[in-house]
């Protein structure tokens, strides 16, 4: 299983929010590359960056951060946040980024994905966000009122590879990810499947690792020492 430690970035800082609430922001980091490199050193060699600015407002307001971390950290880089258009694909990648994520276009403009899916192939991911199991956008702000399900069969038929599903509810909250739905949704598609949100314990990315997951991102968890990262990438195996 590929462990994505996660730098989210807001205002030129790395900080992590309670169940996607920008208004519990606090800063977890005042220098991201040194953070993205103690990963690297941990054995992770992918991250999970989140430009939560670009969430919020479409505007990308992180991109230093992001090209000074996949030019010199040895991590690949998987970013989201803010990215709507083919032209911010362009943008993004010509910072170093590994692999993009769709987020709230992919509800609005789903021809978009069918666009980048068809240039990109598997460097485009798309991400799930749910609260009760309905899709939320712009930041987790905005209901969809779109099962995830039924949107995660609809972006697999567009020919997405990767989907990156959190559950809102346990997003920073160190309760244990969202099982139940993670089950349901590796019956409902054949996509790679990253868990995100609610990552407590070492125990937590066992379980997952054997539930077959191909990704599990560690937010909270590793800021708050709850989560060996270097203990997590022996257990979860090759992170190539």
């Amino acid at each position: 299983m590929i462990l994505f430690p996660a730098i989210d970035l807001k205002d030129g800082k790395a900080v992590r929010l309670y169940k996607g609430d920008f208004a519990t922001a606090h800063q977890v980091s005042d220098d991201p590359l040194a953070t993205a490199k103690a990963f690297y050193d941990a054995g992770a060699r992918h991250i999970h960056m989140v430009d939560l600015d670009g969430a919020r407002s479409g505007a990308r307001q992180n991109g230093a951060i992001v090209r000074a971390v996949a030019q010199n950290s040895g991590l690949k880089v998987e970013l989201g946040g803010g990215i709507r258009s083919m032209a911010d694909l362009e943008e993004v990648f010509a910072l170093g980024v590994w692999r993009c994520v769709i987020g709230s276009a992919a509800v609005s403009h789903p021809e978009f994905v069918k666009e980048a899916v068809a240039k990109y192939g598997e460097r485009i991911a798309v991400g799930i966000d749910t609260m009760d199991g309905i899709v939320k956008t712009a930041g987790w702000e905005q209901s969809s009122g779109l099962n995830y399900l039924d949107f995660a069969k609809t972006m697999e038929a567009m020919g997405v590879r990767t989907i990156i599903f959190t559950d809102i509810a346990t997003d920073g909250m160190l309760s244990g990810p969202s099982f139940d739905r993670l089950v349901v949704l590796q019956e409902a598609v054949s996509c790679q499947i990253v868990a995100s949100g609610g990552v407590s314990s070492n125990d937590d990315l066992s379980s997952l690792n054997n539930m077959g997951l191909y990704g599990a991102i560690i937010g909270k968890a590793y800021y708050a020492g709850t989560v060996d990262l270097a203990q997590a990438v022996k257990e979860a195996g090759e992170q190539c």
